[in-house]
C-alpha cells in the first residue's frame, strides 16, 4: 500500500505533543492489530489522537475515494476532530458533515472526495441513502462517543449506516462511560477492549457551596469572585436559566460566553473560540458541553443545577481534573435542598468575600479569509505585527478555519491597530477585520 503517512514524531510535533500517553500507546497498538477495538477512557485523555494515528496508517494515497468514516454524536465534536486532522498536516483531504448546515454545501465539498469523512449519524445516513459517494473503499469505521449517539436516539441511523458499509474491515468504538451495552447491529465478533476508566489518576475535588436563598445567583457571583481569573464552566439544565444567569453576570461585569442547543451553530462555535483563547474565562452551558467539545484545561466546573442522572454528573466533572491535573467541581445548592442519592455528602466550601475579577484584557477579532484563500497563521501574524504595529505580547491564539480566522488580541491595542489592518490584503484577498 502506498502511504502518505507522516512519521508519528512529525505529527505529534505539529500538535504540540511531546509523546503519547500510556492509553494512546496501548490503543494505537491494539487498533493496528485488531479488526475491532473498544476504547474506554475519560473525557480529555486524548482518545481522538489515539484512534486517528492508526486510522491514518490505513489510508492509501493512491485511492481517490472515501476510505474512513468517523461517526460522532454532535457537530461540535465533528468540527473538533476535523480540526485535529487538519493540524496533523498529513496531506489527506478531510470533510465534515452535520445537521444544521445546507446539504447542498456538503455535496459541493464531496465532489472531490475526502479520504476521511466525519459526521453526525443523521447527516451521514442521509448521504448514504442518496448514494452520493462510492462506499466500496470505506474500510475503517469509527464510532466516537458511541454511547452518546445511542443515548440521544441515533440507534436507527447507526444501524442503517453499518448495513450500507459492507466493506468495512476495521471498527473502532470509543466512550468515556463504563458499562454501556453493545448493540447487536454493531456485529462485533471478538473486540479488544482498552479500558482506562478506572485508572484515571486525577485530583478531582468535589465541594458543596450552600446558598442561603433559593435564588442562587448572589452566591454564584460570590463564588466567581473568590475564584478570580480561573477557567471554568457553569452547568445549567435549561437554556432559560442560562439566559437568566447570563444577565446577572453581565450586570456584575463578569465576562462569559454561552453554549446550548438553542443557539445558532455560528454563535456556539464563536463562544467556544472566545473561551479557548481567553476572551472569556467562564462558559455557561447545558450538558451539551459535558463531553465532546474542545476546551482548554479547566480549573473548575459549577453545578448550578444538579444533574438528574449520575452519568451526567460524571461527565460534567470530567471536564476538569483531566489527565493527572487538579480541578474542583462545585455543587451550588440551596440549604433546604437534598442531594440526589448518587452524590455523597461532600465537604462544604465557605466563600470568603473577594473583589470581582477584572474583565479580560483580551478580545477576539474576526478575519474574513481562511485556508481556501491560501492564508496561513503566519500570514495573519504578519498582518498584525507589520501593518497593525502590534507587539508579540499583544497577540494570542489564532484559529484558522476554511473561510475565516479568529485571533485573540489585547483590547488596548484595538483603537490604534484595527484601522491599520481592516480592509488590507492577505495573500490576494482583501479582508475585513472586526471585533466579535
Amino acid at each position: 500500500m502506498e502511504s502518505n503517512f507522516k512519521s508519528q514524531a512529525e505529527i505529534l510535533k505539529k500538535l504540540g505533543i511531546t509523546k503519547l500517553n500510556p492509553m494512546q500507546e496501548e490503543a494505537k497498538l491494539a487498533i493496528m492489530a485488531s479488526k475491532e477495538t473498544i476504547l474506554l477512557s475519560p473525557t480529555g485523555t486524548g482518545k481522538t489522537v489515539a484512534f486517528l494515528l492508526p486510522l491514518l496508517n490505513e489510508l492509501d494515497i493512491a485511492n481517490e475515494e472515501i476510505q474512513a468514516i468517523i461517526i460522532v454524536p454532535s457537530r461540535e465534536l465533528a468540527i473538533q476532530i476535523e480540526q485535529v486532522l487538519r493540524e496533523m498536516g498529513t496531506g489527506y483531504k478531510v470533510n465534515c458533515v452535520y445537521g444544521g448546515r445546507p446539504a447542498s454545501k456538503d455535496r459541493l465539498e464531496l465532489v472531490h472526495r475526502p479520504a476521511v469523512l466525519i459526521g453526525t449519524p443523521g447527516r451521514i445516513a442521509d448521504h448514504l441513502r442518496r448514494e452520493e459517494f462510492f462506499t466500496g473503499a470505506i474500510k475503517t469505521l469509527v464510532l466516537d462517543e458511541y454511547d452518546k449517539s445511542l443515548e440521544i436516539g441515533f440507534e436507527g441511523e447507526m444501524s442503517e449506516i453499518i448495513e450500507m458499509l459492507p466493506n468495512v474491515e476495521k471498527k473502532i468504538m470509543t466512550s468515556a462511560t463504563i458499562g454501556v451495552r453493545m448493540p447487536a447491529f454493531l456485529g462485533l465478533e471478538n473486540p479488544i477492549t482498552i479500558d482506562y476508566l478506572d485508572g484515571n489518576e486525577t485530583q478531582l475535588k468535589i465541594k458543596q457551596v450552600i446558598s442561603p436563598s433559593k435564588d442562587k445567583l448572589e452566591t454564584l457571583v460570590k463564588l466567581m469572585a473568590s475564584l478570580g481569573h480561573q477557567h471554568g464552566i457553569i452547568f445549567c439544565n435549561f437554556k432559560d436559566t442560562i439566559n437568566r444567569v447570563s444577565d446577572y453576570l453581565t450586570e456584575h461585569n463578569i465576562s462569559h460566553g454561552a453554549f446550548y442547543g438553542g443557539l445558532e451553530q455560528k454563535d456556539r462555535e464563536r463562544s467556544l473560540i472566545k473561551f479557548r483563547n481567553g476572551t472569556h474565562k467562564i462558559l455557561l452551558a447545558t450538558d451539551l458541553a459535558a463531553r465532546g467539545i474542545d476546551v482548554p484545561e479547566l480549573d473548575f466546573i459549577v453545578h448550578y443545577h444538579l444533574p438528574t442522572r449520575e452519568e451526567e454528573f460524571t461527565h460534567r466533572n470530567g471536564r476538569t481534573a483531566r489527565m493527572n491535573s487538579n480541578g474542583t467541581a462545585f455543587i451550588l445548592k440551596y440549604e433546604g435542598d437534598k442531594l440526589p442519592p448518587f452524590m455523597d455528602d461532600y465537604p462544604i466550601q465557605k466563600i470568603l468575600n473577594a473583589p470581582l475579577p477584572k474583565p479580560s484584557a483580551w478580545c477576539t477579532l474576526f478575519i474574513s479569509g481562511g485556508r481556501k484563500d491560501k492564508i496561513s497563521k503566519g500570514d495573519i501574524a504578519g498582518l498584525l505585527f507589520k501593518q497593525g504595529k502590534m507587539d508579540r505580547d499583544s497577540v494570542g491564539a489564532i484559529e484558522l478555519k476554511v473561510d475565516c480566522a479568529f485571533v485573540a488580541v489585547k483590547k488596548d491595542t484595538l483603537d490604534f491597530s484595527l484601522p491599520l489592518i481592516n480592509n488590507q490584503r492577505l495573500k490576494k484577498k482583501k479582508v475585513r477585520v472586526y471585533e466579535i
